[in-house]
């Protein structure tokens, strides 16, 4: 599936991978976040952190009217505070949704499917 926004040259689609990779890419800058998790990590048979060729598995993306709704799949460090984490990364990837490609994302879900202790 692709998103399709109508501007005034014409109407610009995006596949879900383009919109994975922008959002996987913003949502792993932030401190705290270990890396993309798989969306259903038993189908999958995933449970290891997805590299950045795998984020559209880690991301589900949805058109609504003129935005977009992403779910973002993550896993956070331990000692860190998930509630910050999770606003962080929502305003991230909203910001880079609307820098890069264009257009408004209207809904940030965020999921913390597991905790990480890196060993230093």
């Amino acid at each position: 599936m692709a998103v399709k926004i109508q501007t005034e040259y014409g109407e610009i689609s995006l596949t879900n991978e383009v919109i994975a990779t922008v959002v996987g890419g913003a949502a792993t800058d932030n401190y705290g976040v270990v890396g993309m998790a798989s969306k259903s990590q038993i189908r999958d048979n995933i449970s290891e952190i997805l590299k950045r060729e795998n984020f559209s598995k880690g991301v589900i993306v949805r058109q609504e009217g003129e935005s977009v709704a992403v779910d973002v799949y993550i896993i956070v460090l331990y000692g860190t505070k998930i509630s910050e984490i999770c606003r962080n990364v929502q305003i991230q990837v909203k910001y880079n949704l609307e820098t890069m490609l264009g257009f408004a994302a209207g809904t940030v879900n965020v999921f913390v499917q597991g905790v990480r202790v890196l060993n230093d």
